[in-house]
């Protein structure tokens, strides 16, 4: 299916990035009504659970499951924020990350080639794992990127597209995503998906990458965290 028909569906689109990224992480999943949920066992310690543009109704059930639990996430995907965070406020939810937007490209415009290294002081290795592919960059013994992809269908999910701090600047979030498309390749992949940070948006749109929609993630916490980092 091509990029363009699966926006169309942006429900579905949800439903194979939770699979991708719960693939990526090794989280159990599960439904809550019609909607993905996934079990964040090395963060929270609890469930996630995530809507495309749901229903006044639909919107106070999932708020009433996330209110169980303080450390329970509702993520909605949606490009009609400031509705979401009205119904938050008025359901006792804080907005703990409104800065992410989920993106998708068609890999046919993705190099297939593994990329090479110019600095001679930078290593790339890459493995494969229960289905997860993964990329590392290091320089010795230090891990200067790294990044996982998972396929589900005929769509690659990339998640924890890492540089540290000390190695940014040198092009190497371009470097791993390149990897680890070359490594997507192996399987019959037509598109790619992921949630990507203000910074990812950048490098991700350079790279020939769209928009979807606008993430918001929402949580009865008030300590303020960034839930959309780890």
């Amino acid at each position: 299916m091509s990029p363009d028909a699966m926006v169309g569906d942006i429900t579905h689109l949800l439903e194979v990035w939770v699979a991708g990224w719960a693939g990526c992480r090794g989280y159990q999943t599960a439904t809550e009504g019609r909607f993905p949920a996934a079990l964040r066992s090395d963060t929270t310690g609890d469930w996630e659970y995530f809507a495309h543009d749901p229903s006044d109704d639909e919107f106070a059930s999932l708020v009433a499951k996330t209110a169980e639990a303080r450390a329970r996430i509702l993520t909605v995907l949606t490009n009609d924020v400031a509705r979401y965070t009205t119904l938050a406020q008025n359901h006792g939810l804080n907005v703990t990350s409104d800065s992410q937007t989920m993106m998708i490209v068609d890999m046919e415009t993705q190099d297939s080639e593994d990329p090479w290294l110019s600095d001679d002081d930078l290593a790339l290795s890459t493995s494969e794992l229960d289905g997860v592919h993964h990329a590392v960059v290091r320089s010795g013994d230090t891990v200067a990127a790294s990044g996982r992809v998972f396929v589900v269908g005929d769509t690659a999910v990339f998640d924890k597209i890492v540089t540290e701090p000390a190695f940014q600047r040198r092009g190497l979030g371009s470097f791993i995503m390149k990897a680890l498309a070359a490594q997507a390749f192996e399987h019959d992949v037509e598109n790619g998906l992921l949630l990507a940070s203000r910074d990812g948006q950048k490098l991700y749109s350079h790279l020939g990458w769209s928009n979807v929609c606008r993430v918001l993630m929402l949580s009865a916490s008030d300590e303020g965290a960034d839930l959309s980092v780890g």
